[in-house]
């Protein structure tokens, strides 16, 4: 009976966590905790599908048309993009899932679950695309956001499907450039407080938008990309609270990501200098209101323990944190878990793969 097994990782965002909505840049790296999914050939039409990590089923007649019964069905959806691209499975299967990637908590759990559904079922059609990253990236933001009608860049699609650091541009179409560099000494740390990212998004995606309406009504000349900070600062200490301090930490985190990509595109790692911004990142990011006092708690563990920067990780709100801590990664990783939260180390991993067992 064929057999096929397909995998895709999880990933950190080094720089511009709630930037993209603003059609500012981010760096990503994707990490050696994946999704994994093991399928066998059935002699049916029914795809069954064995999520043992969090206790689900799903079946799937291939005879019947795909209806979604209810949001982010992306079982569902990744089969319906497979046959708008022209390909149908001929037979059924037995899927099994397995994930390390915790759960709702900003390390894309969901899109390592989508890219590395639609990897398995490319590879199963011997379909060409399994092999462009590229493309799986947008199949994948396709499945899990367009076909849902929900807002949502490709970030987590790109690094799961590239694999590596990737510095993404995050304004539509959006573009994953990889980076030529090699981190290490990452340490995840999960608060186990699971995210609010809803309503945390809409906040401060709200404010952040008006903030620069505001700036943008009131000096044409402004942009939001090029415009120098000491300039942008300026304008922004016209407006008021929270609108003021909104604008500023978006401003200084826009030019940290901007210095991390000339750093990480040269090749040569300052290691304390870019930890030093990682912590930096981070304290902007508590400005626009999107940490925990768990989340404080452990970047402050991981710093006093050693490393030379920590942030939160994703869009906040509870979820994940990560240390850069080279050669420190076990005494932070032990000191997370003294702070009661999970530690993880971590390295940069490849992209979504997929064999015949």
């Amino acid at each position: 009976m064929a057999k096929w097994v397909a995998k895709a990782p999880g990933r950190l965002c080094l720089f511009g966590e709630h930037q993209d909505y603003l059609g500012l840049p981010v760096i990503a790296t994707a990490i050696s905790l994946f999704i994994q999914m093991e399928a066998e050939k059935r002699n049916d039409q029914i795809v069954f599908v064995n999520m043992p990590d969090i206790g689900e089923t799903e079946t799937i007649d291939l005879s019947e048309p795909i209806v979604y019964e209810r949001p982010r069905q992306y079982l569902r959806s990744g089969l319906k993009v497979l046959q708008d691209l022209g390909y149908n499975l001929s037979h059924g299967l037995t899927v099994t899932v397995r994930g390390e990637i915790p759960i709702n908590a900003g390390t894309a759990s969901s899109s390592a679950f989508v890219i590395a559904w639609l990897k398995l079922l490319l590879r199963i059609c011997q379909a060409s695309e399994a092999d462009e990253p590229e493309t799986l990236a947008r199949l994948g933001h396709k499945a899990e956001v367009v076909e849902f009608g929900e807002p949502g860049g490709m970030m987590d699609h790109f690094a799961a499907s590239f694999g590596g650091t990737i510095f993404v541009d995050t304004r539509p179409p959006f573009r994953a450039e990889l980076l030529s560099v090699q981190l290490d000494g990452f340490v995840l740390g999960d608060t186990l407080q699971r995210k609010e990212t809803l309503e945390v998004l809409r906040q401060a995606k709200e404010q952040a938008l008006e903030a620069f309406k505001q700036i943008q009504f009131n000096h044409p000349d402004f942009n939001i990309h090029t415009t120098p900070k000491e300039i942008a600062l300026a304008y922004a200490k016209e407006l008021p609270e929270p609108l003021r301090s909104k604008v500023i930490a978006h401003i200084h985190n826009r030019d940290l990501c901007k210095e991390a990509k000339e750093m990480l595109s040269s090749g040569e790692v300052k290691t304390e200098r870019l930890g030093e911004m990682l912590t930096e990142h981070h304290r902007w990011l508590r400005v626009l209101g999107v940490s925990t006092p768990k989340l404080d708690e452990l970047v402050e563990a991981a710093l006093n323990a050693g490393a030379m920067g920590a942030k939160l990780n994703g869009s906040g709100g509870g979820g994940c944190m990560f240390a850069y801590a080279p050669g420190k990664q076990h005494e932070v990783a032990e000191a997370i878990e003294r702070a009661r939260g999970k530690a993880f180390i971590v390295s940069v991993a490849q992209g979504a793969c997929a064999q015949i067992l």
